[in-house]
């Protein structure tokens, strides 16, 4: 079949990888795209929010699937302009797309579903700000209501701070906090049927011991060793399935891919958050570990036909990724520096090591006057890396990344360490 990804990170990126090494996809497209996309599939120009080009030019390619990657085309209702074309597509409706549009809306769904999540309150006036500041006290947690990249949530002892950024919303959600760490956890579905993947763990905040700014993400690995064997089975059970059934009672059946953020506290599971798409950087871990390939599982979701399917095949290795960002990320991010090395990852280290591009474009015309790799955004980079188990797989990931050179760059050094068992150094 052809496939057209849309979307230009580095989630797209290792959905690209994986297509690519499917048998069944016969042509591969991305719109639009990166410099590291461009390298397994053709790339095309097209404004990831207009639902009409979208769908213009999957008819176009005669694509017989498109797979919206990110957030903001889904809660603009892309997905939907595509299936009104006639062409499947992989990625929630506009209405159900609102999980993640709306943490207000995911709380009302998760409220009706009986899915176990933090107490909270939707705020819309600083009044309602300090009364459910003083209601949960430190540390606070202060969510803007809507889409933020990754980099809406406040968490804080600070009074101030919480306050400043919940008037600064608009419309806020404010919770307890969560205590226990923290998984991602996505499942197929085609609004009936749930197919949960592998678990994984994700690190948000931008400097190393988990300090510093929340981010969109700076590495994450999988499996989870320390994590309860029965984990997936029970999340199925209480998060993932309830929270399909309900949406389908209310007549926006979700199809998809459902994350669910979630914290493993002294209570047991509870829901941090749900997204309407694959997770980055987690996605670059969990699809390294698939065997099964990837578009037939996609389209069958697109087709409402996941229960047809034999269950999914996992590789032994585990995988890391590490993400190289931009000088001053999470804020305002330096972008057009050339980056080096990228060659050397691929002559050197792999395949077990490979770099999935996020915030990169081809200058053409720079340097020696050929085409020239820079940076283009806050989160540049994911070096990934498969092993045996987490601590080869980690080491081979910063061996990789220790051959990229970019200017200002800036990247954790302490991705897996604790779950692989590596010493502080």
């Amino acid at each position: 079949m052809k496939v057209l990804v849309i979307g230009g990170g580095a989630r797209e990126h290792a959905l690209c990888r994986s297509l690519s090494l499917d048998p069944e996809v016969t042509a591969l497209h991305c719109a639009p795209g990166n410099a590291g996309t461009a390298e397994v599939a053709e790339s095309h120009p097209v404004d990831a929010l207009d639902g009409a080009a979208v769908a213009r030019l999957a008819t176009e390619l005669e694509a017989g699937l498109v797979v919206v990657g990110p957030e903001a085309p889904l809660v603009a209702g892309v997905a939907d302009a595509v299936r009104n074309a006639g062409i499947p597509c992989f990625g929630p409706s506009k209405e159900a797309a609102e999980l993640e549009g709306s943490k207000a809306f995911a709380k009302d769904v998760m409220a009706a579903a009986n899915v176990p999540t933090a107490r909270s309150y939707v705020c819309t006036t600083p009044e309602q700000v300090d009364e459910a500041l003083d209601a949960f006290g430190p540390p606070y947690v202060v969510k803007d209501d809507g889409l933020a990249a990754g980099k809406g949530v406040v968490v804080t002892d600070d009074l101030a701070a919480a306050r400043e950024h919940g008037i600064a919303c608009g419309r806020v959600v404010i919770e307890e906090f969560l205590d226990g760490p923290e998984v991602s956890l996505f499942a197929i579905t085609d609004g009936e049927t749930v197919l949960p993947l592998q678990p994984a763990q994700d690190f948000k905040r931008a400097l190393d011991g988990d300090e510093g700014p929340n981010t969109g993400g700076m590495g994450a690995y999988s499996p989870l060793p320390w994590a309860d064997p029965k984990l997936v089975d029970e999340v199925l059970e209480t998060v993932l399935q309830p929270t399909v059934d309900e949406l389908r009672r209310r007549g926006t059946p979700f199809a998809g891919l459902l994350y669910a953020g979630l914290a493993i506290t002294r209570r047991g599971v509870r829901v941090i958050e749900f997204n309407a798409r694959f997770g980055d950087p987690e996605t670059q871990v969990v699809l390294a570990r698939l065997r099964t390939p990837l578009a037939g599982v996609l389209l069958a979701a697109a087709e409402g036909n996941l229960a047809e399917l034999p269950p999914l095949a996992w590789r032994d290795d585990a995988a890391v990724t590490v993400v190289v960002a931009s000088h001053n990320y999470p804020d305002t991010p330096r972008t057009g520096d050339p980056i080096e090395g990228l060659d050397e990852v691929a002559a050197q280290d792999g395949p077990d090591a490979y770099v999935l591009h996020a915030g990169t474009r081809l200058e053409t015309g720079r340097g020696d006057g050929g085409d020239t790799v820079v940076s283009a955004g806050g989160r540049v980079l994911s070096v990934t890396a498969t092993g045996k188990d987490l601590t080869q797989a980690r080491e081979r990931a910063y061996t990789a990344l220790g051959r990229i050179r970019l200017a200002g760059s800036q990247h954790r050094t302490d991705i897996a360490r604790t779950a692989s068992g590596a010493s502080e150094g």
